[in-house]
């Protein structure tokens, strides 16, 4: 049977907790890559540390949303890092999406669709016509005319994202039972992500806060 695959969130400046998020994460039961946000990416140790990383699938939540110059700049600037995925916002439009592409090389290119913090409440507020679904259908089929090599988003858009774009589906929002939302808003548990479709969840909260090999643990026995 495949392994899981899943994307620990690093989402911490310190290098020490970063070592100990790997190194608890460890099993054979799944596959278990790390995606580093921007809060460990702009610290001061953390550019160092992910170039002496070796052996481990990595993902850089740069989240880039900027004119096409800008966006093939920043990929081009952390070729050295070697990392397996980087992110861009879809909404930085098509031009910029295609320019990102062509300069990833090996790098895989994942689109951001609507962050998982959002639901139609905001997005009216932001100044969006269109709802969440609405909006993730279009990225998706962006996404797919650029020919990006994933997606992010919430486990509750899989279904609509499946039918325009077949590469890997990444999502972020997701909660073990029981665990509080915090500041997401469309979350669901792993178990149900994978049902829905997910190739690759992204978990952060439920496993790094607290025990995190007990929080692996329980993750594993969910699914």
């Amino acid at each position: 049977m495949k392994k899981r695959k899943i994307f620990v969130a690093c989402d911490t400046p310190n290098i020490d907790n970063v070592k100990k998020i790997i190194k608890f994460t460890k099993t054979n039961r799944l596959k278990v890559c790390y995606k580093f946000g921007l809060e460990f990416l702009n610290s001061k140790n953390g550019r160092k540390f992910l170039s002496t990383l070796r052996n481990e699938v990595t993902f850089g939540d740069y989240k880039l949303a900027d004119i096409p110059n800008t966006c093939v700049s920043s990929i081009k600037a952390v070729k050295d890092l070697k990392l397996n995925y980087i992110t861009i916002h879809i909404s930085s439009g098509i031009n910029a999406l295609k320019a990102a592409k062509k300069v990833s090389g090996s790098t895989k290119l994942i689109g951001v669709t609507i962050l998982t913090s959002l639901n139609d409440k905001t997005l009216k507020e932001i100044g969006f016509d269109k709802n969440v679904k609405q909006l993730v259908l279009h990225q998706a089929r962006l996404a797919n005319k650029a020919k990006l090599d994933a997606i992010v988003c919430s486990p509750h858009e899989i279904n609509i994202v499946k039918k325009v774009f077949k590469k890997e589906i990444i999502t972020p929002g997701i909660r073990l039972l029981g665990d509080k939302k915090g500041d997401q808003k469309r979350v669901m548990t792993p178990k149900q992500a994978f049902q829905n479709g997910a190739t690759a969840i992204v978990v952060g909260r439920s496993i790094t806060q607290g025990n995190i090999k007990n929080n692996i643990q329980k993750l594993i026995k969910s699914l």
